[in-house]
């Protein structure tokens, strides 16, 4: 098991896998007062947490689907990139898509973090590509059934 270090500087527990199978770990609210977000409002919530990735991984900030569904909020720019240099607050934009408000509670389960490997490539400039199948295809190419 990566084992990846952590300052705690919020009053919550560590993130955890909810099960034995889960890919993502929730990440909670860490505030001092609660935050309403207005309908189409985005806001940088904070954890509370820093981390130390190891090189070649990345966390993704990823939106909560029962938040999603019951609730229209989401993180705006999912999934949010932490990199394995990044030595700040780990933050989460959320964003309300619904057309009530939403109030934000200190504690409350925010998003989801996803810890993954991750490549580094680089380009090489060629004038053509390889044939496929496929070719330029793309956009609901192979139809919708």
């Amino acid at each position: 098991m990566l084992k990846i270090k952590v300052v705690n500087k919020g009053h919550h527990p560590l993130p955890q896998y909810a099960t034995t199978q889960s890919a993502g770990m929730d990440l909670r609210a860490n505030l001092d007062a609660s935050i309403t977000l207005k309908p189409m409002e985005r806001r940088l919530i904070p954890t509370g947490l820093y981390i130390a990735l190891p090189e070649g991984f990345e966390a993704q900030v990823r939106p909560r689907s029962g938040l999603a569904l019951k609730k229209g909020i989401t993180v705006l720019n999912a999934p949010g990139t932490v990199d394995a240099d990044y030595r700040g607050e780990v933050g989460v934009v959320l964003i309300n898509l619904s057309q009530e408000d939403f109030v934000v509670e200190d504690g409350e389960r925010i998003a989801q973090m996803v810890i993954a490997r991750h490549e580094q490539v680089m380009f090489e400039a060629v004038e053509v590509l390889d044939e496929t199948e496929r070719g330029t295809g793309g956009y609901g190419h192979t139809g919708v059934k």
